[in-house]
């Protein structure tokens, strides 16, 4: 009997996966713990094998080389040589909602054709083009005629280009204008003329939108700006680096300061539970990491308890793991407390979005010579700016300075980070 074998959820915030790599073929024998594929999620490039029971010739791929497709839809099918699964195909979750919708909704008046072919849901069967080969799904036909959309100019992202709701959606009539009788249509454009690239929008995009749109507005925030003084951690970290194996970063230092304020503030390292509010006791905090299709957030987990030659060689193998999507589930999960650091980008100071669960996050700018006064005397010094992001449903403005300020007496004063 053929086996199904679906699109599977890889993270927690997982939606849908993009096929990276198929390393079996139509017509390859399965076994149990064979590498089917490598999927790549919002977060991760990914292997995946064959589970128990996942036995049998390969004998059909639903989601190919590039293509992306939601979480439990078909991505291939299992079975023994020249058996019939034709019904099997149909099993991607949005097609059949959509077919469930149609098939209740009003019958049309004209008795419809009897499909007698093993369908996975009882549905009318659609009505063809006139060249009787057009595809599109019952939904999708149902509301191109409510919208006076002709179907036949939509381009399908179904199954073997199939027209189905989502295309309806996204079709804008305004981008598929037919070129009058007798006229060619014109394909090239003219020098000055307005143009445009779509590029599809990757899984990580995906998931950085949807969780960081949720974040900034649902939660409302605030910010705390502050000016730190970096002299003494320039010197230290000179000191640090003249005969330490491990070469120590700003960034690094802001990391342990975060980690050690956040067990003197609890409060900020708490999240917003609904209809309560965690403090956590340990100290978990995120590392953003740009990489080449947006962000990743790995963490550093017990960062409190690390010392800085540990926090270093940890960032820098995260952050190359991240680069490479080698990152697994256990490497970015758990986060109580988020760092961004743009400063090696150039910039001065910036605000973040609050990374969730978290209910703070620390955006940190670039050192920059100033005049300070010290003594009374105006003087060359080395600031840096930060800014802490808040959900004000957990942190109150006092809660996040007395932060800013631990996190300042630490770096202003390396020597109580090392004590």
């Amino acid at each position: 009997m053929a086996t199904v074998i679906n699109m599977p959820r890889l993270s927690d915030t997982m939606t849908e996966g993009v096929v990276a790599k198929w390393h079996k073929q139509i017509g390859d024998s399965v076994n149990e713990g064979d590498l089917l594929a490598e999927i790549e999620t919002d977060k991760a490039t990914m292997e995946f094998e064959a589970f128990p029971g996942q036995e049998g010739k390969l004998l059909y791929i639903g989601t190919h080389e590039g293509e992306a497709a939601p979480v439990d839809t078909v991505l291939a099918i299992l079975g023994e040589e020249g058996e019939d699964i034709e019904a099997l195909k149909s099993g991607d979750t949005e097609e059949i909602i959509e077919e469930k919708i149609v098939a209740t909704s009003p019958a049309p008046s004209a008795p419809a054709p009897v499909n007698t072919a093993p369908v996975v849901v009882s549905i009318p069967s659609p009505v063809l083009a006139a060249d009787d080969s057009f595809k599109a799904s019952p939904l999708a036909r149902k509301l191109a005629s409510e919208r006076g959309v002709d179907i036949t100019m939509v381009k399908g992202s179904g199954d073997h280009g199939r027209v189905v709701k989502r295309d309806i959606d996204s079709f804008n009539p305004a981008f598929h204008t037919s070129p009058q009788p007798g006229m060619a249509a014109q394909h090239s454009s003219p020098a000055g003329v307005e143009n445009y690239t779509d590029t599809p929008i990757s899984q990580m995009r995906k998931i950085i939108a949807k969780r960081l749109s949720e974040s900034k507005f649902s939660a409302p925030h605030f910010y705390i700006t502050m000016d730190i003084n970096m002299d003494n951690a320039i010197d230290a970290r000179k000191a640090m680096n003249v005969s330490g194996e491990v070469k120590i970063s700003f960034n690094d230092l802001v990391v342990k300061s975060c980690a050690l304020a956040l067990k003197k503030h609890p409060v900020i390292n708490s999240a917003w539970m609904g209809d309560f509010i965690r403090q956590n006791d340990h100290v978990h905090i995120g590392v953003a990491v740009a990489v080449e299709d947006g962000l990743l957030v790995p963490v550093l987990r017990h960062a409190d308890q690390m010392p800085l030659s540990s926090i270093s060689a940890q960032v820098k193998d995260l952050a190359g793991k991240a680069k490479n999507k080698k990152l697994q589930p256990s490497d970015w999960e758990g986060n109580t407390f988020t760092i961004s650091n743009l400063g090696m980008f150039g910039v001065e100071e910036f605000t973040a979005i609050v990374n969730p669960p978290d209910a703070g996050i620390l955006a940190v700018g670039g050192i920059k010579q100033v005049p300070v006064v010290k003594d009374g005397v105006v003087v060359p010094g080395n600031v840096m700016k930060v800014t802490l992001s808040c959900d004000h449903r957990v942190i109150d403005g006092a809660s996040g300075a007395a932060f800013l300020q631990s996190v300042k007496g630490f770096l202003e004063n390396p020597v109580t980070m090392l004590v």
